[in-house]
Formats: structure tokens, C-alpha cells, sequence
């Protein structure tokens, strides 16, 4: 007769076989090391197929560990390539992986053998004292990427191995910020945060912007070019639940032309370039005065926008920094409409990273918002926004958000107004706590605020653009033997090594007016990225040159 520890030790063999049945199949290719970074795990479609298998097993296990509680997992790789592809897990709350669970997703990726993986994971389940007997729950989906399906097969080879203990459910292709908001949804028991589906993101959101627009519309038309990627498809349905309270034209929406996908067109083309999209420019959508436009990436989690200077016709970015600056001062004098004093004082406050424009930063400190500044990346820009009462994030390529924390909510839903104007105002900040994606940045969703504070100034693209002027600035991609030989301090605006190149730059910097660079190593890529800016064009290309012959120099 069977013990109970008898068949527990027989379905733990059931288990582990089953796990190197399907590892047989997804072997991990020689001679290729995997990271997960910032954006998860990216590199070529073709190496990735290994890689999905074992993060099934790691979503599995981080929802195990957690009692049930629900695990993201999003197919893409944003503003890559199209041959390219990419994996990344979505915590509970709807934010990124926790940090301390990124080394155990590479150590599972790196495993040689079927052999090595087995032992890793039996490790793994004893080190994090996971009990395979609690549930599991995941949701996952994909951009419009062709490899797509064929890693998705390959992740769900992953859950097929633990059986019915494992529930799943596909979401389908999407944008990356529609699964956060579906993951956060799913593990909020009380329902606030709203329905954890495609609709309720979509209700939730046209309903918010509906309250703040109220008798403003309809509002100008808006060009946005979906980068030919899965934002189209978001931005169709957006589209059905907003009607006629904006007109919204997209453009580069072949998600199904091969080589279409961020090709010439998309935020980071725009940004890099400091140009419009060629199929923007040539149709010449923004050639009426007053028309603006704007630029998602392949996963729709970043937004730029732009338009023509009314008289000289020149190009005018509008990027991540003028939408943090723009919202951060709008919100302080709503915050100041609602009247919240004492105790109920609600503060506003502004993350950057090194690569904001320096002339955003003085602007904001100028008129007392205070300002952190961290290292590259999401999550630490998502962390330093959650130490403020309303946490503005946006890196300067057009990724970031507006967190509003449990205090404030709690302030804003308990106040009571003194005057008409102050209870619209708290009216108001209420709705902006629900037009924004709260989990992550959210193309789709920082649109409908740029165009919320925007009819509530009364302002087109130039009024916005009028608050100050960027220094000129250029972002240069140096490619590198080595980049891990680079290292850097300071949220990433000084180096350590290699030895004696940080004094060589400062001397550069010191050259030229305003002058001011550093150099960081891709996150994704095997580069380097030097950013330079200064007060003239000609001293700010005088210094990027500098620094990348230097760069070139001392990766010899």
C-alpha cells in the first residue's frame, strides 16, 4: 500500500520527467549565454526557443512560491528588429520580475544539458522552499512578431509538464501594457483596480478620459504612427469605446508585412533620428498649423509625440521629458485647485534618468518640483516614482508612467472640497489615477493624458512645447568588443572603468559650453550608448565625436 511520501516522491519523479521530456525537445543551443536584463531575456527569435521553456518552469515556480497568486508573461522585444524576439515575467502587482528572481531566471536559461536543467530546478525548489503542491496561476500573450507563435508553443510546453496544477490563460497578441494591467487586475481581490481583460482595460480608460475631456470635445485630430506593430491592433479597439470625442488616424499599421515591424517608423526611429517617420513626412499628415502627431514602439509601451514649427516647418520633437515636465506642472496646480492642506497635502514629484535633457531638469527644480535621478531602466525609475505622493516617470525616449500612491488615493477619496473648483479638481485627479496605467508605461494610455492636459490647458503642441528649450543633444551606438569592460556610478552619469577614461571625458565636457556626456553599456545590445549634449549643435557634435574616438580607444 502507498504512503503518502510515496506518491509525493512518485509524482515529483512524474513531474521531473515530464520537465525533461520537453526540455529533449527545446535544447539550448552551444555556445550562447542568455541574460535577463531589464527587458527580460531579448536576442534573435531563432536562439529563444530553449529559453521560453525553462521561463514557463520559472512562472510556474514564482507563482507556486507566491500561493496561487497570478504570473505575466509577455512575448516581445519593443523597438528590436523584427528577427528579434524577447521574454519577460510580470510580478503580481503588475510591475516588473523581482530583481532577486532575475539570476534564477538566467541560471535556468544557461542550463547545457536536459541533466543540468533537472538538477537547477530541483535546487531552485528547495532554495526557495516552493511547495509544488500549491496552485499556479498564469496569463501570457505576445506582439504581432512571425517567431511569436512558435515560442509561445514552446512556453506552453513548459506548463504542460506540471498538468492540471497549472492554470493558464492566453491573452493572446497584445500590447506589452495591456498584460501588466490584466496581471495587476487578476490579483486585485477587490475589484477596484478594474476587469482583468482586454475590455476592462479599455473601458476603464476611455471612461477616465470621457470624465476629463467632459464638454471640451471633440478635440484635434491625432496622427499616431503604431510602428506597424501590435499597437495597431490596441489602438483600433481604443478607438470603438472613445467615438467621436477624438478623431485619431493611424498610421503604419501593416502588422502583417514582413520586415514592416519598427522599420522606419516607430518612437525610437523618431527619437534617435530627431526626424518623422518618412511615411509621415512624405504623405504629409502634419502639414496643416496646429497638427501634432505622435509614435508608439513595437509593444506599444512608449509614445513621442511631435509637429511642424508653424513657420519654418522644422521638425519638433515632443519626447518623454516634455510629457513628464507638462503632466508634473499641470498636477501641482491641480493638487493646489483641490486645496489639500495639512496633512492631506498631496506632493508631486519627478524620477529622470541621465539621459533627460539637462534643460528639463533645471525647468523643474526652477518652479520647486523635486527631481530624483537613477540609473537606467524601468524598474528603478518605477521604484523611485512609489517614494512620492504622485510619481511622475518618463525616460526621455517616451516609457514611463504616472504612479499615484495608496496615500494619495486615500487623501484624494476621502477629501472634502471647499469650493466647486476644488472638488473638480479632486474629481479630476481621481479620473487621472484611472486613465493611467498604474503598472507600467503604456503608449495608449500616456496618450489619452498628453490629450487630457492638453484641453484642459487649451494648449496645441506649440503652447506645450514653449515651456523651455532642449539643449542639443545627440545619442550615438558605438559598437564594442567588450561592453561589460564598462562601468558605471552615479545612476550610470560617471564611469569606474575602464581606468582613466572618466577623466578623459570630463576634460572633453569642460571644451565646450554647457557641455555634458557619459557613456553606459546597452541593457539588449552589444554596444555602448554615448549621449552628449551642449548649448550649440556644432559644440555638442565637437563632443560626442570626442567621446566616441575615446569610447573606441579604450575598448581596444
Amino acid at each position: 500500500m502507498s504512503t503518502e511520501p510515496g506518491k509525493a516522491a512518485h509524482e515529483h519523479a512524474v513531474l521531473l520527467n515530464a520537465i525533461a521530456d520537453g526540455a529533449n525537445e527545446y535544447p539550448k543551443p552551444e555556445q550562447v549565454t542568455y541574460t535577463y536584463g531589464t527587458a527580460g531575456f531579448r536576442t534573435l527569435a531563432i536562439k529563444l526557443p530553449s529559453v521560453l521553456f525553462r521561463v514557463a518552469l520559472l512562472a510556474v515556480l514564482r507563482s507556486k512560491r507566491l500561493e496561487g497568486a497570478t504570473i505575466g508573461v509577455m512575448v516581445t522585444a519593443s523597438h528590436n528588429p523584427e528577427p528579434d524576439n524577447g521574454v519577460k515575467l510580470v510580478d503580481p502587482s503588475g510591475e516588473m520580475l523581482d530583481p532577486n528572481w532575475e539570476h534564477h531566471a538566467t541560471a535556468l536559461a544557461n542550463c547545457p544539458t536536459t541533466e543540468s536543467l533537472i538538477s537547477t530546478f530541483t535546487t531552485l525548489v528547495s532554495h526557495l522552499r516552493v511547495d509544488l503542491h500549491q496552485p499556479a496561476s498564469i496569463v501570457y500573450a505576445r506582439d504581432t512578431r512571425p517567431s511569436g507563435p512558435d515560442l509561445i508553443h514552446a512556453l506552453e510546453a513548459g506548463f504542460k509538464a506540471f498538468g492540471a496544477s497549472v492554470k493558464v490563460v492566453d491573452v493572446g497578441v497584445t500590447t506589452t501594457p495591456v498584460l501588466h494591467h490584466v496581471v495587476k487586475a487578476t490579483n486585485d481581490k477587490s475589484g477596484a483596480y478594474g476587469k482583468p481583460t482586454v475590455e476592462g482595460y479599455m473601458e476603464k480608460m476611455s471612461s477616465a478620459f470621457k470624465t476629463l475631456v467632459g464638454n471640451k470635445g471633440p478635440l484635434a485630430p491625432l496622427y499616431v504612427d503604431c510602428a506597424n506593430g501590435v499597437g495597431a491592433n490596441a489602438l483600433t479597439e481604443l478607438t470603438k469605446y472613445l467615438g467621436d470625442i477624438i478623431t485619431i488616424h493611424p498610421i503604419n499599421t501593416a502588422t502583417s508585412t514582413p520586415g514592416a515591424l519598427n522599420s522606419q517608423c516607430g518612437a525610437d526611429f523618431v527619437k534617435t533620428r530627431q526626424a518623422l517617420p518618412p511615411s509621415v513626412q512624405s504623405a504629409g499628415y502634419l502639414s496643416k498649423p496646429g497638427t501634432r502627431g505622435c509614435s508608439y514602439d513595437g509593444d506599444a509601451d512608449r509614445i513621442v509625440y511631435y509637429y511642424l514649427h508653424e513657420n519654418k516647418g522644422t521638425f519638433r520633437l515632443l519626447d518623454g521629458d516634455k510629457v513628464a515636465v507638462m503632466v508634473a506642472m499641470f498636477f501641482g496646480d491641480l493638487i493646489a485647485k483641490a486645496k489639500l492642506e495639512g496633512d492631506s497635502k498631496v506632493k508631486v514629484g519627478v524620477v529622470q534618468t541621465a539621459y533627460a535633457n539637462g534643460s528639463s531638469t533645471k525647468y523643474l527644480t526652477s518652479r520647486n518640483i523635486p527631481v530624483t535621478c537613477v540609473s537606467t531602466g524601468v524598474k528603478h525609475l518605477h521604484h523611485a516614482a512609489q517614494r512620492y505622493d504622485i510619481g511622475v516617470y518618463f525616460e526621455a525616449n517616451g516609457h514611463g508612467t504616472v504612479l499615484f500612491s495608496p496615500r494619495a488615493l486615500q487623501t484624494l477619496q476621502e477629501a472634502k472640497p471647499t469650493s466647486p473648483d476644488s472638488a473638480n479638481a479632486i474629481k479630476h485627479l481621481l479620473a487621472f489615477s484611472d486613465l493611467i496605467n498604474q503598472a507600467v508605461g503604456d503608449a495608449l494610455s500616456d496618450m489619452l493624458l498628453v490629450e487630457a492636459v492638453l484641453a484642459h490647458r487649451g494648449w496645441g503642441a506649440s503652447d506645450w512645447d514653449a515651456g523651455y528649450e532642449d539643449l542639443p543633444n545627440r545619442l550615438v551606438k558605438v559598437e564594442v568588443p567588450d561592453r561589460s569592460i564598462f562601468v558605471a556610478t552615479d545612476a550610470e552619469r560617471k564611469l569606474v572603468h575602464p581606468a582613466g577614461l572618466q577623466e578623459e571625458i570630463e576634460k572633453a565636457m569642460a571644451k565646450v559650453e554647457m557641455g555634458r556626456s557619459f557613456v553606459r553599456p546597452s541593457g539588449t545590445e552589444d554596444c555602448v550608448r554615448v549621449y552628449a549634449e551642449a548649448k550649440s549643435q556644432v559644440d555638442v557634435e565637437t563632443l560626442a565625436k570626442i567621446v566616441v574616438d575615446l569610447v573606441e580607444q579604450f575598448s581596444q
